[in-house]
């Protein structure tokens, strides 16, 4: 069944060949119904600003952006520049103009400081887990009301739901889950099991 959802949508050439420089460079990325999913929110929500950590070799934005409406705007935040590097490539493949993305090379939390309140209507976290409870406070912040976040690994390899796993990024993803949920005056929270987990979350007013 799993296989069955992952191949559901097909992914476009450009995406395809992103997944195949994140493996070289041993980059993280969504799995394929986990980047459907994103691009269903996007779509949902008609997200015109848009801001992700994480961005890999581009997969994720590929997916994103095909869920926002033409003149809507994502910026990506990643520490490392090759990535940032690559996914500029993975854009030009897929012939995104640079107007509609702001790829940003920086420390994750750092740059999510200097955002601007309210400004966004969807936040995508792929911090490290140790990282997370902040980053979410920025998202929080980040977002208008009824806004999403998304935290993509929030089942860490399936890490997460397993009680034996008690290695500290386990425990760190486990608690972030469990304050999200119990954060009802701030979070509408859904746990869905698309690749590695994605924690979906509308903002409250």
């Amino acid at each position: 069944m799993e296989s069955f959802v992952e191949t559901f949508l097909p992914e476009e050439p450009a995406i395809v060949a992103a997944r195949v420089r994140a493996s070289e460079v041993g980059s993280y990325e969504p799995s394929s119904a986990a980047g459907a999913t994103l691009a269903f929110v996007a779509a949902l929500v008609d997200a015109r600003n848009v801001v992700e950590c994480g961005t890999g070799c581009g997969v994720s934005a590929l997916w994103l952006l095909r869920g926002m409406p033409m003149d809507s705007s994502l910026t990506s935040i990643d520490a490392e520049s090759e990535y940032a590097r690559l996914a500029k490539e993975a854009l030009t493949d897929a012939q995104i103009s640079q107007h509609r993305v702001r790829l940003i090379t920086g420390e994750p939390l750092e740059v999510l400081s200097r955002l601007t309140d309210g400004a966004y209507d969807l936040v995508v976290l792929r911090n490290e887990p140790r990282d997370l409870a902040i980053a979410v406070d920025h998202a929080h912040r980040l977002l208008r009301a009824g806004g999403v976040l998304i935290v993509d690994r929030a089942l860490w390899s399936g890490r997460v739901p397993d009680p034996a796993q008690r290695d500290e990024l386990t425990i760190a993803m486990r608690e972030l889950g469990k304050s999200i949920r119990n954060d009802v005056d701030r979070w509408k929270p859904l746990l869905l099991p698309m690749g590695q987990g994605l924690l979906l979350a509308i903002r409250h007013s």
